[in-house]
């Protein structure tokens, strides 16, 4: 009879183990990222609430470019245009098309200048550790907190005693001088995250700092030369206070002539302003879209080191 009992005990304890553990009915339910579906939609709120803020003006921009003059008034600004025009758009091309030109041959060199600049400086405050390289790179860093506004009057004092001609090798100047404390610094932040062994290894290989640097590092610097060139293209795309001070209209980039299509802060022709602005913005934006993801995945890629 005691045996029986064990036998039976034996098996209840099995079945016990054996049976899942049942749900605890007051327990909240919860999605696969662990939260509560009032967080989530929580969350997507604010996601659409976000994005309605971005989309609505971007709205307001493209029925605004197809109205007529009529029709485009601050009273219909919401409403979709009764006819669809066209003129806008040809007005906005005729008076942009030589400054984006311009623009191009602004930006693409200011951005590759200063991305090999910064890179160079990146990688010998990162690996060179001669006396002072912490106060050197602390003064480069100044150069990202100064306002441009506060070096106007002295910068346009120096372009005038250096004879410099405006237009946009000036403006290239500029630009490559005051983007070296940010490629600077995301490119010393990419290269401390460099294995130290690989270094010594080039240099057992009897490979200086000048070989080292092109042969080994350079080439795996990819990520970092993706970020600072959208960076650096998007700041000099964007900029209007030096072409301001170092251009004209004539010489000048896209934004200084779309400046003059909206009449300054009168905006006389709102349909041909807002044309203007969506071409004038193409650029960055087709740049974003398709590198984009490889934005974030250089900014990550300094971000662990080892």
């Amino acid at each position: 009879g005691g045996k029986k009992m064990t036998n039976a005990t034996i098996a209840l304890e099995e079945a016990a183990v054996l049976e899942p553990p049942q749900p605890d009915k007051k327990r909240k339910k919860m999605d696969r990222s662990g939260t509560t579906p009032r967080v989530t939609a929580f969350r997507y709120a604010l996601l659409i609430f976000s994005l309605a803020m971005v989309l609505i003006p971007v709205y307001v921009l493209i029925i605004t470019s197809f109205k007529g003059s009529a029709e485009a008034d601050p009273s219909r600004t919401w409403f979709l245009p009764e006819v669809w025009q066209t003129q806008n758009w040809v007005r906005a091309w005729d008076a942009l098309a030589a400054p984006i030109g311009r623009t191009f041959l602004l930006v693409i060199p200011s951005s590759i200048i200063s991305a090999f600049l910064g890179s160079m400086n990146g990688f010998v405050l990162s690996r060179w550790r001669f006396p002072g390289a912490n106060v050197v790179f602390t003064l480069i860093l100044f150069g990202m907190f100064i306002p441009y506004q506060a070096v106007m009057i002295p910068l346009m004092k120096m372009v005038l005693t250096m004879g410099l001609p405006s237009g946009v090798p000036t403006l290239i100047l500029a630009h490559v001088v005051y983007g070296i404390p940010i490629t600077t610094l995301i490119f010393r932040n990419y290269y401390e995250s460099i294995p130290q062994e690989l270094i010594e290894a080039s240099r057992v290989d009897g490979a200086g700092l000048l070989r080292t640097y092109f042969s080994v590092v350079l080439p795996i610097s990819i990520p970092s030369f993706v970020v600072v060139l959208i960076w650096q293209f998007t700041s000099a795309w964007n900029d209007f206070l030096f072409a301001l001070f170092l251009t004209n209209t004539n010489t000048g980039p896209v934004t200084l002539s779309l400046n003059n299509l909206a009449h300054g802060s009168i905006m006389a022709d709102y349909g041909a302003s807002m044309a203007g602005a969506l071409i004038a913005s193409a650029p960055t934006l087709v740049v974003y879209i398709l590198l984009g993801k490889y934005f974030v995945g250089g900014l990550m890629a300094g971000s662990v080191k080892g």
